[in-house]
C-alpha cells in the first residue's frame, strides 16, 4: 500500500493527462473513504527519507491544503475535519511532522514547518498540543543539534507565532520563544541560515512581545540584538530581515522607540546610502512606517482631544526632518532606466519619493523650504536624472502642505512643467505628467478667489495635455490622470465650471482616440482613458455640453455593439471582450446619470430601448453570469425611466435572477440587490409580479453561509425598498423577513467590536436593518399599520441597544432616528406602549439635535415632532 501511495503521488504529477487524472481520482477516493489514514499516509510520505523528493513535495502540499484554506467557510470545514480525527492518529501525524524538521531535504523541512503551524493554529487555541512549544525549543537549545534542524525549527516557531493569537500562548512560553529566537540571532551563532531563520521568527513573534517590550532590560536586549543584526557582515538577506523587524517594531512598539531613535537614524541612513538595495528599501520603509504611525496618532489626538485622553506622540519625523529630507532627496537621483515602463518596479527612487510624500503629509508646510532648493538646483540640469528627480520631489510633497503655501509655487511652476512635457527624455515627461496630475488634484481650486488654473493659462495647459496624450503609453496614461483631476476640480465650482466647455469636444475626441490606440500591450491606458472620459462627462456643465454628450452616447452604444459582435475563440479573447464591455457600460452609466438629471432626460428616454437591447446582449455574452457594470447602468436607467422601465422587466428578469444567485462573484450579487432597489423606486407596485421570485432568492441568500457577508446588509435595505413599493402586499413576506431581521439585530450585539473591519460590517448591517424597518413601516402606514406592532417592539429595543453602543457611526444613528420617526409616523398613538418604560429616545434625539451634521439634525427634528404628536394623541 505504501508503495502504491507513493506511485499515486508521482503519477498525479505525470505530464500524461490520462495517468494524472486516474492518480488524482485514486487519491481523492482514498481521502474520502478514510481521511485519517490518508492524512497519516501523507505525513509518513513527507517524513520518509527514502521516498522520492517529488512524492514528498506533493504529500506536503496536500497535507497543508487539508488543514487550511483562504475561504473562511472551507477553512472551518477543514478544521472540524481535523478535530474529529482520532487522537492517536493525530499524535502519529504530529510526531511524524516533528521528525521531518530534521530531514536532510530542505524542501521537506520547510513544508513540515508550515504544516506544524497549521495544526497548531487549530489545536493550540483549543488547549491541545501543549508540549509543541517545548519540543520545538528543545531542538533549538540542543548543544549539538545540527544547523539545519535549528533552522527548520526556528522557521516552524515563526510560522506558529504567525498562525496563533498572542492570548493563545502562556507568557512563559513567549519568554522562552523570544529567548531562543534572540539567541539564534546573535553573532555567537555560527550558522547564517540559523541566524536568518531566527530574525524571521522574531518578526512573526513581535506581536507576542508586549510584556517584554514593557520591561526596559528585556527591551534593550532585543533592540540591541536587532540593531547589531542590521549591520551583520554575513549577508544582505540577514540585514534586510533585521530592518523588516525594525519596521514592525516602529508600528507595534512606537511608544518605546524614543531612547533608540538616534541609533536607528544612523543605521537607516548608512543602509540607505551604502547598503544593497534590498536592505536600503527596508531602511526607507522604517521611516515610511513611522510617518504613517504619526499621522494616525495626529488624527487620534484630534479625535480624543475633547475627551482629554492624551495620545503619545514623539514627533520623530518632525525632529529628524532636517537630516531625513536630504537623505530621501538623494534617493530620488537613483532611478532605473526602465522604471517608468513598469509600475510594479520598486526601487530606491520610488521608495524615497513615497516616503517623502508621507513625510510631507506628516509635517505639512515645514517640508517645503527643505525640498524647494533641491528642486531649483536640479530642474534645469543637463542630466535627465536630475531633472526627473526635481520634478518627482515637487510632485511628492504636494499632499500635506497648505494650498496657500503651495499655490504660488504651483502657479510659478506651471510654465516650466508644461515645457517639460516636451522634454527629450520619456522618464522626465512621465514624471512631469504625474506631477501635473497631482497639482490639479491637490492645489487646483477653481471656486477660490485666485485659482492656479485661470483664463490666462488654461489654453496653454489644454494644448499641452491634448498633444501629450499622444505620447508613449506610460506618459499618455499619466496625462489621462492629469485631465481627470483637472476636470474633477470643476465639479460644483459654480460659474467657474463652464471653463472646460470650449475644450469638451476636443477632450472627448482625444480620450476616445487614446482608448483605441493599437500600440498598447497593457490595458491600463485604455482603462485610464475611459475612466477619465467618465469624470470629464460627470463634471461637465450640462446645459452647454448636452449635444456633445448625446453624440457621445450614440458612439458608446456603437462601441458596445462592436464588442458583442467580436469573434471570441479563446479565454483571452473572452477576457478582453468582458473588460472592454465593463469600461463602456461604465461610460453609459455616467451619461445616463448626467443627462437623466438635467435637460438631457429626453435624450435618455429616446435611447432607452436601444440601450436596454445593448445591455441584454452584453449579458448574453457572459452566458452563466451577468456583468456588474451593465447591471449598474441598468439601475441608473431604471431611475431615469421610472414606471416606463416595466416594459423591459420580462426580458431583464432572468438576468436579474442570475445576478441575485451569483454567490461566487458576490460583488455581482450585491450590485444586483442594489438594482432591485432602483427598480422598486422606479416601478412602485408594478414590481409586484416579480416579487415572489425576488424575495425567495433574497431569503435564500440570507440563509446561505457561503455568501460573502458584505451582501447581507444591502439585502435588508432591499426588503425595505420592496415593502415601500408594494405596500400592504408585502404582508405575505413579512413573516419570513422580520425574524431574519430580528436574528441579525441580536447577532450585531454579540460580534467583536475590537476589530475595525468587523465594526464597519456591524454598522453596515445595522443600517440595512433600520432601512428595512423604515421601508416596511412606511409601506404599511396607510393601510395595515397594525401588522407592524409585534415587530416594532423589537425595533425600538434594537435602537436603544445601538444607541448605548459607542461603536455606531453617524450614518447608523441617522438611520436609527429615521426608523424611530417612522414608528411614530406609522403607528401613531400605538408608540405610547412601546416607549412607556423607556426614556432613551429623549437622550438620543437631544444628542442628535445638537449635532453639527445638518441632515442628522434635520432627521432628529422630524422624528421628535412625530413622536411628540403621537404621544399626545
Amino acid at each position: 500500500m505504501a508503495m502504491e501511495f507513493t506511485q499515486a503521488l508521482l503519477a498525479a504529477q505525470s505530464p500524461d493527462t490520462q495517468t494524472r487524472t486516474a492518480a488524482e481520482a485514486s487519491l481523492k477516493q482514498f481521502q474520502e473513504q478514510n481521511l485519517p489514514q490518508f492524512l497519516l499516509s501523507l505525513s509518513v510520505e513527507l517524513s520518509n527519507e527514502q521516498k522520492p523528493p517529488e512524492s514528498r513535495r506533493l504529500a506536503g502540499i496536500i497535507l497543508k491544503n487539508s488543514l487550511d484554506a483562504k475561504d473562511s467557510a472551507r477553512k472551518e470545514y477543514l478544521t472540524q475535519q481535523w478535530v474529529s480525527v482520532d487522537p492517536s492518529i493525530k499524535f502519529q501525524i504530529k510526531e511524524s511532522l516533528l521528525r521531518t524538521l530534521g530531514s536532510s531535504a530542505a524542501e521537506a523541512r520547510h513544508t513540515s514547518s508550515q504544516v506544524i503551524a497549521k495544526v497548531a493554529s487549530i489545536e493550540i487555541p483549543r488547549k491541545e498540543w501543549q508540549d509543541l512549544i517545548g519540543k520545538l525549543l528543545g531542538n533549538v537549545t540542543q548543544t549539538f543539534a545540527p544547523g539545519f534542524l535549528k533552522q527548520a525549527t526556528l522557521e516552524a516557531l515563526g510560522y506558529v507565532c504567525e498562525e496563533v493569537a498572542p492570548q493563545d500562548l502562556e507568557q512563559d512560553q513567549v519568554n522562552a520563544i523570544l529567548t531562543a529566537v534572540v539567541q539564534g540571532m546573535t553573532s555567537a551563532e555560527p550558522n547564517s541560515d540559523v541566524r536568518l531563520a531566527a530574525i524571521r521568527a522574531l518578526y512573526n513573534a513581535l506581536d507576542f512581545a508586549q510584556q517584554n517590550f514593557e520591561n526596559q532590560v528585556e527591551r534593550n536586549f532585543i533592540m540591541k540584538v536587532v540593531c547589531e543584526t542590521a549591520v551583520s557582515k554575513e549577508s544582505a538577506e540577514i540585514r534586510q530581515a533585521a530592518f523588516e523587524c525594525l519596521v514592525a517594531i516602529a508600528s507595534i512598539y512606537y511608544d518605546y522607540l524614543e531612547p533608540y531613535m538616534q541609533t536607528l537614524f544612523n543605521l537607516t541612513a548608512e543602509a540607505v546610502r551604502g547598503d544593497e538595495e534590498q536592505v536600503a528599501l527596508q531602511a526607507i520603509e522604517f521611516w515610511s512606517t513611522l510617518a504613517e504611525e504619526e499621522m494616525e496618532r495626529q488624527d487620534d489626538c484630534v479625535a480624543l482631544d475633547e475627551l482629554n485622553s492624551p495620545v503619545l506622540h514623539f514627533h520623530f519625523i518632525d525632529k529628524a526632518l532636517e537630516s531625513l529630507v536630504p537623505m530621501l532627496l538623494e534617493t530620488l537621483l537613483k532611478q532605473e532606466e526602465d522604471q517608468d515602463q513598469d509600475d510594479t518596479v520598486w526601487n530606491l527612487s520610488m521608495a524615497g519619493g513615497t516616503c517623502l510624500g508621507l513625510v510631507s503629509k506628516t509635517v505639512g508646510d515645514k517640508v517645503v523650504p527643505l525640498v524647494m532648493p533641491f528642486v531649483e538646483r536640479n530642474i534645469a540640469k543637463a542630466d535627465w536624472h536630475s531633472r526627473e528627480a526635481a520634478t518627482f520631489a515637487f510632485g511628492s510633497i504636494l499632499e500635506g502642505p497648505s494650498v496657500e503655501k503651495l499655490s504660488p509655487l504651483a502657479r510659478s511652476g506651471f510654465e516650466f512643467l508644461l515645457s517639460a512635457m516636451k522634454d527629450q527624455n520619456s522618464h522626465v515627461r512621465d514624471t512631469t505628467a504625474w506631477t501635473l496630475g497631482r497639482v490639479f488634484e491637490l492645489v487646483h481650486r477653481p471656486a477660490s478667489g485666485d485659482p492656479i488654473v485661470n483664463e490666462k493659462n488654461l489654453p496653454g495647459i489644454m494644448t499641452v495635455l491634448l498633444e501629450s496624450i499622444r505620447d508613449v503609453p506610460n506618459v499618455a496614461e499619466k496625462v489621462c490622470g492629469a485631465l481627470y483631476f483637472l476636470a474633477q476640480g470643476y465639479e460644483d465650482a459654480g460659474p467657474a465650471s463652464k471653463a472646460l466647455t470650449p475644450y469638451y469636444e476636443s477632450i472627448i475626441a482625444a480620450l476616445l482616440s487614446t482608448a483605441d490606440r493599437v500600440d498598447v500591450s497593457n490595458v491600463r491606458l485604455r482603462a485610464s482613458a475611459y475612466e477619465t472620459l467618465n469624470e470629464v462627462v460627470r463634471c461637465s456643465y450640462a446645459p452647454e455640453t448636452l449635444n456633445t454628450t448625446a453624440q457621445l452616447l450614440q458612439e458608446i452604444i456603437r462601441r458596445v455593439i462592436q464588442t458583442v459582435e467580436l469573434q471570441v475563440v479563446s479565454s483571452d479573447d473572452k477576457e478582453k471582450q468582458s473588460d472592454l464591455q465593463a469600461l463602456l457600460c461604465g461610460v453609459l452609466q455616467v451619461i445616463i446619470q448626467k443627462l437623466g438629471s438635467s435637460e438631457g432626460k429626453s435624450v435618455i428616454l429616446q435611447a432607452a430601448d436601444q440601450m436596454m437591447m445593448v445591455f441584454l446582449r452584453v449579458f448574453g455574452c457572459r452566458s452563466s453570469t451577468v456583468h456588474e457594470e451593465a447591471m449598474l447602468a441598468i439601475g441608473a436607467l431604471a431611475y431615469v425611466t421610472g414606471a416606463d422601465f416595466a416594459k423591459y422587466m420580462s426580458e431583464f428578469y432572468r438576468f436579474l435572477e442570475m445576478g441575485l444567485t451569483n454567490f461566487e462573484e458576490y460583488q455581482v450579487c450585491s450590485i444586483s440587490v442594489g438594482v432591485v432597489g432602483d427598480i422598486c423606486r422606479a416601478l412602485d407596485d408594478k414590481i409586484l409580479p416579480y416579487c415572489d421570485g425576488i424575495m425567495t432568492i433574497l431569503l435564500k441568500d440570507l440563509s446561505n453561509a457561503m455568501l460573502n457577508r458584505s451582501v447581507k446588509p444591502p439585502i435588508f435595505s432591499c426588503f425595505g425598498d420592496i415593502a415601500l413599493a408594494i405596500g400592504e402586499k408585502f404582508d405575505k413576506y413579512l413573516i419570513y423577513a422580520a425574524p431574519m431581521m430580528q436574528s441579525a439585530s441580536e447577532m450585531c450585539m454579540h460580534l467583536d467590536t475590537t476589530d475595525d473591519d468587523m465594526v464597519e460590517y456591524i454598522n453596515q448591517l445595522r443600517r440595512g436593518i433600520f432601512e428595512a424597518y423604515s421601508g416596511m413601516l412606511q409601506g404599511f402606514k396607510n393601510s395595515n399599520s397594525e401588522i407592524m406592532i409585534p415587530y416594532a417592539r423589537s425595533l425600538v429595543q434594537f435602537i436603544e441597544a445601538v444607541f448605548k453602543d459607542n461603536s455606531s457611526d453617524d450614518l447608523v444613528t441617522k438611520a436609527a432616528v429615521a426608523a424611530l420617526g417612522d414608528v411614530a409616523d406609522a403607528l401613531g398613538g400605538g408608540i405610547k406602549v412601546l416607549l412607556a418604560n423607556s426614556s432613551f429616545y429623549n437622550e438620543l434625539l437631544s444628542e442628535c439635535l445638537l449635532s453639527e451634521d445638518y441632515t442628522l439634525k434635520e432627521t432628529a427634528e422630524w422624528a421628535h415632532t412625530l413622536i411628540q404628536h403621537a404621544l399626545q394623541s
